[in-house]
């Protein structure tokens, strides 16, 4: 009996190693996800904007349209959109980070206005880096940062030409507006994470996260005017394949279904 015990606690033993080795071998496994959201709410046109401050400056481009929904007409696909990875079962927990993404290159991040809009319009930062606000127009704009939680609440004149850094970033669960108040159809939008593993869409709603851990971890949509896209809050589990790209498909973006 005591050897079919000592069988049972060696095998036990076993178990738990060989669990231990596999957890650690896909901690250190990694590959990329892809993915496009796409308008699914028919025809879609930009509304114009009413600029009634600085005409001769604002104006010099053209016309300044909304970009709460920047659809682009032959793809379909929806720009400005924030996707990120999630522990698939806390979204709280840490997520393993590849070893060249450990140590955050980039330390400044920069807010531009140079024609009364911002660039970027959304914007992902990582938890330590530094948003630079700049004003690279010849005219005077402030940035008045709405924040929740312990991230910045600061209403920044900023004149022609000049720039200020703002830190004492961490990452938080709601996005931070932006908006200038001289300006009042300029906003932005900046979302604060404690990893690596997020992106926004480009013009053709194309999105991709490198290095990610391979795994199960769920993927998170949101945009500004809808919030949380597919899935909700906790978005959709995807199974991100070792050395190779795992594409998430079209996410389908329907502003009245939301």
């Amino acid at each position: 009996m005591r050897s079919i015990a000592r069988m049972g606690v060696f095998f036990t033993f076993l178990t738990s190693v060989y669990a231990a080795s596999a957890e650690v071998s896909l901690a250190e496994s990694w590959g990329t996800v892809k993915g496009q959201v796409v308008f699914a709410g028919g025809n879609h046109t930009p509304e114009k904007l009413k600029v009634n401050k600085d005409e001769q400056h604002c104006l010099s481009k053209g016309d300044i349209l909304s970009e709460k929904f920047v659809v682009d007409p032959k793809s379909k696909g929806v720009r400005w959109v924030m996707v990120w990875l999630v522990d698939s079962k806390n979204a709280k927990a840490q997520i393993p980070v590849h070893p060249s993404l450990a140590d955050i290159k980039q330390k400044d991040i920069v807010l531009d206005q140079p024609c009364c809009v911002y660039e970027p319009h959304v914007m992902g930062m990582r938890a330590g880096q530094v948003l630079v606000t700049k004003n690279s127009s010849p005219i005077n704009h402030n940035v008045n940062i709405i924040s929740t939680g312990n991230n910045p609440n600061q209403n920044l004149l900023i004149p022609a030409g000049k720039e200020l850094k703002v830190e004492g970033w961490s990452a938080a669960a709601a996005p931070t507006k932006i908006e200038c108040n001289i300006h009042p159809w300029m906003t932005a939008w900046v979302r604060v994470f404690n990893h690596p593993y997020f992106a926004v869409t480009d013009k053709d709603g194309n999105f991709e996260i490198k290095n990610a851990p391979a795994g199960e971890f769920n993927l998170v949509t949101w945009q500004e005017e809808v919030g949380w896209v597919k899935g909700g809050k906790a978005g959709v589990t995807i199974n991100i394949k070792a050395d190779s790209v795992t594409d998430a498909g079209k996410i389908e973006l329907n502003p009245a279904a939301n």
